[in-house]
């Protein structure tokens, strides 16, 4: 029995399925209203909840997904991986029309150029950025000087993390983050649904453990999976005013 690596996977499935319902807003990792919630629910996350959240969710290329296994089926939208699932399809495999199902880890197709990437890390540099300007710069000097101190950050994080740095500016400019991102670069599809398929009720649930696409990053392995139905993150930035000032 061979070992198995520890890996993503992404389920492409364009599947009609029931609109979900959720409560309005979109939140932060570092700032959920806590309060609010421990009102109205009796119950509030707690970081560990956050953190298990966070490294549960993976960006897609124009989309996201999230992990559904422990050894890293990922779930997302066919949407998000149609056209990947289009790359790896040829004039004799039309994979799109006719769908995939890989019935053993062999049998998963690599798709050439797809990246994922989870949010491993959040770090708040607003303060160091504020003290790197002088006072009294033009604008347009400060807006310089402050993407060269950004540029140097992200240097200094990639460097000593091994990850994949981004800056983010929320609060309408309020506040400036460093995203740091694992990114798995080795991307397999394990199961894509026929364009021809009605609905998500067409696919029995005792397929489930093959209805899964596998992503497999080059440090082990990676899988992914998709369905159609909407999902509900908070991983994306919110760009208004911080709540609660």
């Amino acid at each position: 029995m061979h070992p198995r690596p520890l890996a993503l996977s992404l389920l492409a499935l364009t599947l009609a399925a029931p609109s979900l319902r959720a409560e309005e807003g979109m939140w932060t990792f570092d700032n959920p209203p806590t309060k609010q919630i421990q009102e109205k629910y009796g119950w509030a996350p707690d970081q560990a909840w956050l953190d298990h959240v966070r490294l549960s969710s993976l960006r897609f290329p124009g989309g996201s997904g999230s992990f559904v296994s422990r050894d890293g089926l990922v779930l997302t939208n066919h949407h998000v991986g149609r056209g990947w699932i289009q790359r790896v399809s040829s004039k004799d495999a039309d994979y799109v029309q006719n769908g995939f199902a890989a019935a053993t880890r062999e049998q998963e197709i690599k798709v050439p150029g797809l990246e994922v990437m989870t949010l491993m890390t959040m770090d708040n540099i607003t303060e160091r950025l504020a003290k790197a300007l002088k006072e009294g710069l033009p604008e347009k000097e400060a807006l310089k000087a402050r993407e060269v101190e950004i540029e140097k950050i992200k240097g200094e994080m990639q460097q000593k993390s091994g990850l994949t740095c981004e800056h983010v500016s929320l609060y309408q400019g309020g506040e400036h983050w460093i995203y740091s991102y694992k990114k798995h670069t080795d991307v397999r599809l394990v199961f894509a649904r026929s364009s021809r398929s009605p609905s998500l009720a067409a696919i029995p649930t005792t397929s489930r453990s093959r209805a899964r696409t596998w992503i497999s990053p080059s440090s082990g392995s990676t899988r992914t999976a998709s369905p159609t139905s909407p999902r509900t993150s908070c991983t994306g930035p919110r760009r208004g005013s911080r709540p609660g000032t």
